[in-house]
């Protein structure tokens, strides 16, 4: 049997935990830049006015009007509450695979039929008791009938308490009756619709569907959903997470930039945050894109967007030899006169940093410094914070370009100066 564990509103409640004042009151966290709002409470949902992802300034009036607490995202605070709620189930099971930043399968092998549910429950107190987060937990033979578990639990609270176990025949067809194909995991849009137009709307009746029509139709990987939604087992525990193929970060400015050096300091602050990633993997990029574009909605302003592909001459995961990069293909497509939003940079053609076949005639030594000092970076900044050591292009100006984060809260368990103090 597999467990999935989805904590609920993982933003908000990540903001919640640290402001017991909140506890049963809508809040809401919004994108970078304070831009849209993208997660929400189950109080904050209720009200019908908030949708997803739309612009926060077209609701100000009703955030007031319902008393809504909004949060700037605080991506330090929700990585590390991550972190601990994954280390915690550690203590349940060997056997975990870490979905998501919020979700987890864990294998419960071992345990009696009769202990599945009490099992969940236990799991979800304890991850409450200590984080403060509250979850949902699906318990079933397979990852998808796992994942179909843990929407009934969240979906029906009152008759779950948010834990259920899809434990026998009867609750598989009972299950897959009520799962419509549109929830389904691992069911994309357009195969809902075509499945749709031939009258079949649930899980159920996806298994009603012969073998080798799903598979002629909706390919293997169809036919492994079905065989999942029958209770045979076809999609194994990812322990060990698959090595990214390209890492890439693009923030908008706090403002509009014209002003080539700000811009440059900011792509390489950028490059330094991805380059960290990339180590923290152990790849080197054999390529990289850096783009610029303006405002498209501003129509107001001159409209420009270009990127740049460079090949390395080597592969590396060096912050200064990314960032000399960098730089060199900004200079080739920044164009004075343009108010920019965004700048970004995207590491490629990513390989194991141990299957890379070494130049004979570069000097090992100078690598090794390199290499040295890299991770003494890594090891600074691990420990005082993120960005606390950095290149000298990074300039010391990032106010000026910086986020926008107006509702930002502490980084309440990663920095010494943020703690929270009880009075």
């Amino acid at each position: 049997m597999l467990a999935l564990i989805d904590c609920n509103s993982f933003y908000a409640a990540c903001e919640q935990a640290f402001r017991p004042d909140l506890k049963n009151k809508p809040v809401v966290v919004l994108s970078n830049n304070d831009g849209c709002i993208v997660a929400a409470n189950r109080e904050a949902k209720a009200l019908k006015c908030l949708n997803m992802f739309d612009p926060v300034f077209k609701h100000k009036s009703e955030l007031v009007k319902h008393g809504v607490t909004v949060f700037s995202s605080n991506y330090a605070l929700y990585a590390d509450m991550s972190r601990r709620v994954m280390n915690i189930l550690g203590r349940f099971s060997s056997d975990i695979e870490v979905y998501s930043i919020d979700e987890a399968f864990v294998d419960l092998a071992g345990f009696d039929k009769s202990d599945h549910t009490a099992y969940g429950t236990n799991i979800r107190n304890t991850i409450l008791k200590y984080t403060g987060l509250p979850t949902g937990i699906g318990i079933g033979p397979t990852k998808t009938l796992a994942k179909a578990a843990n929407k009934i639990a969240k979906t029906f609270p009152q008759k779950t308490a948010y834990v259920y176990s899809i434990d026998s025949e009867h609750k598989r067809i009972k299950a897959l009756k009520w799962l419509q194909l549109k929830d389904l995991w691992g069911i994309g849009r357009r195969y809902a619709k075509k499945l749709n137009r031939l009258g079949i709307y649930t899980a159920y009746e996806l298994c009603m569907l012969p073998d080798d029509w799903v598979r002629n139709n909706m390919t293997v990987v169809g036919l492994k959903l079905k065989q999942e939604l029958e209770g045979t087992p076809c999609i194994e525990l990812e322990q060990v997470r698959p090595r990214k193929k390209a890492i890439g970060t693009a923030k908008s400015f706090g403002v509009k930039l014209s002003d080539y050096k700000l811009i440059s300091e900011a792509l390489a602050y950028y490059v330094a945050e991805v380059a960290e990633k990339l180590r923290a993997q152990n790849s080197l990029a054999e390529a990289m894109m850096v783009f610029i574009h303006t405002n498209q909605f501003r129509t107001k302003d001159k409209q420009y967007a270009r990127n740049m592909v460079i090949n390395l001459p080597r592969a590396t995961c060096s912050t200064t030899e990314l960032t000399h990069f960098a730089l060199k293909a900004l200079k080739a497509i920044y164009k004075p006169g343009y108010n920019y939003k965004k700048v970004g940079v995207l590491l490629a053609e990513l390989v194991n940093e141990n299957a890379v076949q070494k130049d004979l005639f570069a000097d090992e030594s100078a690598d090794i410094k390199q290499r040295k000092l890299m991770q003494a970076m890594d090891r600074i900044n691990l420990r005082f914070g993120k960005g606390s050591t950095l290149t000298a292009a990074c300039g010391v100006r990032r106010n000026k370009w910086k986020l926008r984060q107006q509702n930002l809260s502490p980084r309440y368990t990663t920095s010494w100066n943020e703690l929270l103090k009880v009075a």
